[in-house]
């Protein structure tokens, strides 16, 4: 018995989200095809199914954990509560963001796995990367196109670099000092106001 193509899509959009979740939660190669199928409810065989190959799974799983920041951009736009870059930047260095990988940013969760993956993979992100560094440059007020550019990679680079740290230490105080003082120096340089 067949599955219709809208059960199809449905299925595959479960293993990307799962595989996603899990990839940001475990690395790359912390979660296997195996795992993956058995949590999605499925054969290792019906992984073919959908994917060609991991790597088309990997490019699929990070893409779809990209586009956080847009989407909250976005629905500003229409009509819910503003965003600023000091309320992204206080999202991002939480404590809730850096103890939930799972459903947080995969460039400070994955970027030096992503940095080992296929063309694809890579594609995807250097796109996302652009994106995120053009969504952070039209927030910043007041500046002109080059300035603006120029913070905004510091300001990407920062919060990847500190949430990285934050997580890879074992000393809680620690973890939250980096999360706080980096915070702190990114509202206090001006980024929004000049």
């Amino acid at each position: 018995m067949g599955h219709s193509k809208a059960q199809k899509t449905r299925t595959h959009k479960r293993i990307v989200s799962i595989a996603s979740k899990r990839f940001r939660e475990k690395g790359l190669a912390g979660f296997g095809i195996a795992e993956l199928m058995k949590e999605a409810g499925l054969t290792v065989g019906g992984f073919y199914k959908h994917f060609d190959s991991r790597d088309d799974l990997v490019t699929e799983a990070v893409s779809s954990a990209f586009g956080g920041w847009k989407r909250r951009v976005d629905a500003a736009k229409t009509g819910e509560p503003s965003v600023s870059l000091a309320q992204l930047i206080d999202d991002y260095l939480s404590e809730a963001h850096r103890d939930h990988p799972g459903t947080g940013c995969a460039f400070s969760a994955l970027a030096p796995e992503i940095a080992r993956c296929d063309k694809s993979t890579r594609a995807v992100t250097s796109e996302q990367v652009r994106n995120d560094i053009q969504l952070i440059a039209g927030l910043l007020l007041g500046k002109d196109k080059r300035t603006a550019r120029s913070k905004a990679i510091l300001t990407f680079s920062a919060l990847v670099g500190a949430m990285a740290l934050a997580r890879a230490v074992s000393d809680q105080a620690l973890s939250r000092e980096i999360l706080n003082a980096v915070a702190e120096l990114l509202k206090d340089s001006g980024l929004e106001h000049q």
